[in-house]
């Protein structure tokens, strides 16, 4: 019997992750952030209203059915946006306090000064930019744009906030949510 779990534990650790694609735009099945391997939990597109506007990729150390799944256990995890089209960083801005406003309205106010801290980081995006949120148990939330640069908010509260944007009660997008949580 435990060389029957042994076999299937291996077995599970060298499933390789596939890449997906979404709306053209394609997504690693697996991203390493710290020095952990984390693998795609689940990808769809961000709409607002009928357009789109990225496509988004949840990505963490272990499968995930839920946000409370992922909040609770205090795990790594990795949010990717490849953006299908133009979108102003005070756009961008706004849909995180928005967001922090309707899934985290008790702490909105205490997360601002964090939000100003990334602020710097995010620029205007075009068509094919990539903003990624990667959190890290005991070192914090960092937000970096590909080829740009990044700023770490220490601490938890903030990651779970940003997390709660695309995975809380009142995500931004429903169908993203289902999407990223393997649904």
């Amino acid at each position: 019997m435990k060389t029957v779990f042994a076999l299937g534990a291996l077995l599970a650790l060298a499933t390789p992750a596939f890449a997906v694609e979404v709306a053209g735009v394609n997504l690693p099945g697996a991203v390493t952030v710290d020095g952990r391997q984390l693998r795609l939990n689940g990808a769809g597109i961000r709409k607002k209203f009928i357009i789109k506007v990225y496509v988004g990729g949840l990505y963490t150390d272990a499968p995930a059915k839920s946000l409370e799944q992922i909040v609770g256990g205090d795990h790594a995890r990795s949010v990717h946006m490849v953006f299908l089209r133009s979108v102003d960083k005070e756009k961008i801005l706004g849909a995180f306090k928005e967001g922090f406003e309707k899934n985290t309205p008790d702490k909105a106010a205490a997360l601002q000064p964090s939000l100003d801290k990334i602020a710097p980081v995010i620029t205007d995006v075009k068509e094919g930019s990539e903003l990624v949120v990667d959190y890290v148990p005991g070192k914090g939330t960092t937000v970096w744009m590909k080829g740009g640069g990044s700023v770490t908010v220490p601490g938890k509260d903030f990651g779970d906030a940003l997390l709660r944007n695309w995975l809380g009660p009142e995500p931004a997008d429903a169908s993203l949510k289902e999407a990223m949580l393997g649904g």
